[in-house]
């Protein structure tokens, strides 16, 4: 799929395949065209170039150093596509949840291009823990908001296909950012 190794491409396989399984992704056309451009590329002039920041113990934020990808060991993609799936499961669970109100505000962010990255992931995070409160989960929170994430970013691009790029690579900083480590466990299951 994507030519990298590390978090990046971990992150970017997982939300990829989740929207490829989903049910009613309706752009599947321009998901696919997105896999093509490979994520270094996708991901470079995106949410990465202005919303990695540095961190209290000195690492960038996003696994990004001095603007290039930094690699972690090989990611397995079977099992991370297999995962994928099987939240893809439990977003269609939580995609009746998800008010028409939450998605529409989230898309007037996107599309106000006066918003920074790093504002449009604040909002982001914003509407996945308000979403995550809301929603009744005997599932870990962690893995409740990366299913939240990802359902959000389905209904954000079906509502407006034409922000595809801005949102898949704001949702993949944000899970780097904020749920690398809830990813990492899965994996390890």
């Amino acid at each position: 799929m994507f030519k990298i190794n590390g978090s990046v491409q971990m992150e970017c396989t997982l939300l990829y395949n989740f929207l490829d399984v989903s049910s009613d992704c309706r752009f599947k056309e321009q998901l696919h065209s997105l896999q093509n451009e490979g994520p270094v590329s996708f991901l470079k002039g995106s949410c990465y170039d202005d919303e990695v920041e540095l961190q209290t113990d000195g690492n960038r934020s996003g696994h990004l150093q001095n603007g290039d990808v930094v690699f972690d060991p090989e990611v397995n993609e079977e099992v991370v596509r297999i995962i994928a799936a099987q939240l893809a499961e439990i977003g269609d669970q939580f995609d009746k949840e998800i008010k028409a109100r939450v998605v529409n505000d989230l898309v007037q962010h996107f599309l106000n291009e006066n918003l920074s990255g790093e504002e449009i992931t604040r909002r982001m995070a914003e509407a996945v823990e308000g979403l995550a409160r809301a929603i009744p989960s005997d599932m870990e929170r962690e893995k409740a908001m990366l299913v939240l994430a990802m359902v959000l970013t389905k209904k954000i691009v079906n509502t407006m296909p034409s922000l595809l790029r801005r949102v898949f690579s704001t949702t993949v900083n944000y899970i780097s950012q904020q749920l690398h480590n809830c990813i990492v466990r899965m994996l390890r299951e």
